[in-house]
């Protein structure tokens, strides 16, 4: 495929049933629990949102996991970046998907990880004040060899993504813990040790306030920034200020802010243009299906702002050496988030339209 641009877009597992969620969320317990319940909170509030093509999918199934890499690469996606969940002590979290890819070979679809590094906490008691239900840990380098050794048949496989001919690997909270520089290292030892070039390190970064400089003294290669906050952090704006206001007034206080603005700022002219930063394009963002009231909601996201906002990264990256024009879409499945390529009821597969005209050559 000739493109413009290296696309890969985040991957969310979470769409089958697993003893954990039973527990803490009810029996039978998905992402589309999530979706399914979710109601329109202000008026012209774009909720539910409903599956089109590929309906509400269950990723046991290898037909899903296959139509879903078919209509990804036919749109211009290179490969998917799945969340993968190792809280330490060997415990993982919706690895079945996955592991399945890998046992199977199926789909033949590149693909990479994305080292989800945070807490599980509900949101039953608010986003202020969360319960716990699953500790992200660092043990130490036993549990990070051990870590190493389960991915290891993932990173041989000759699907997986590369950069500079090391696998790619995510982390997304690189600052999470002062153990992560060392779980680096470790990681670069190992595939040495078995054959590998080295691993390609990104770090996820969703706060512009923090320095390239401090990210990369963790020992990661590149980073791989989301700029979904920056329109809330930039306080001169006027936009910003009144939106605020209104919705104080209006709404009470659901922070609700228009998609046209905010995309202003998911671009950084220049931070974005580095041969080592890779900047995400962002297709909507509603976070009400989990957190109702409390969830930041991003309105009138439509094709053709997302088709600017496509063209505004692509130019961004397109002196950069090719092996390094990649740009993270965030994300392909995000349902729960209003964050999702896949098509819905309204727009049908338009978004992932306006992506293959400006991506594909």
């Amino acid at each position: 495929m000739n493109t413009k641009a290296r696309i890969i877009s985040f991957y969310l597992p979470q769409y089958h049933p697993i003893p954990e969620n039973d527990e803490w969320w009810g029996k039978g317990f998905t992402e589309w629990t999530n979706v399914g319940k979710a109601k329109a909170l202000f008026k012209k509030h774009y909720q539910p949102r409903i599956p089109a093509d590929l309906g509400y999918y269950d990723l046991r199934v290898p037909e899903t996991r296959k139509a879903q890499a078919d209509m990804a690469r036919e749109y211009g996606i290179e490969g998917f970046c799945y969340w993968h969940y190792w809280f330490g002590n060997g415990k993982r979290l919706i690895e079945r998907p996955f592991n399945e890819v890998i046992e199977s070979g199926e789909p033949d679809f590149p693909f990479c990880l994305a080292w989800a590094n945070e807490t599980w906490k509900g949101f039953d008691h608010g986003l202020q004040n969360r319960n716990v239900l699953i500790e992200q840990l660092y043990p130490g380098i036993e549990d990070y060899t051990a870590h190493f050794n389960e991915v290891l048949p993932a990173f041989k496989d000759k699907r997986y993504i590369t950069i500079d001919n090391k696998p790619v690997f995510m982390i997304y909270k690189p600052l999470a813990d002062p153990e992560i520089p060392l779980f680096i290292e470790t990681w670069r030892k190992l595939a040495v040790e078995n054959g590998l070039m080295g691993i390609y390190f990104i770090g996820h970064s969703m706060d512009f306030t923090i320095s390239d400089q401090k990210l990369l003294k963790t020992g990661i290669d590149a980073i791989n920034t989301v700029r979904l906050n920056d329109f809330l952090s930039d306080k001169k704006s006027l936009s910003r200020k009144f939106y605020k206001r209104y919705n104080k007034i209006f709404r009470n206080n659901i922070k609700v802010f228009p998609y046209k603005i905010a995309s202003q700022k998911f671009i950084s002219p220049d931070l974005d243009k580095k041969e080592n930063v890779y900047p995400s394009i962002i297709p909507g963002w509603d976070h009400s299906p989990r957190s109702g009231r409390e969830g930041l909601i991003l309105t009138d996201a439509n094709p053709e702002l997302f088709e600017k906002h496509v063209k505004e990264a692509v130019e961004i990256v397109k002196n950069k050496n090719d092996e390094h024009k990649i740009i993270f879409i965030k994300s392909w499945n995000e349902w729960a988030e209003g964050n999702y390529m896949e098509p819905d009821l309204r727009w049908g597969t338009k978004f992932l339209e306006a992506l293959k005209r400006q991506v594909l050559k």
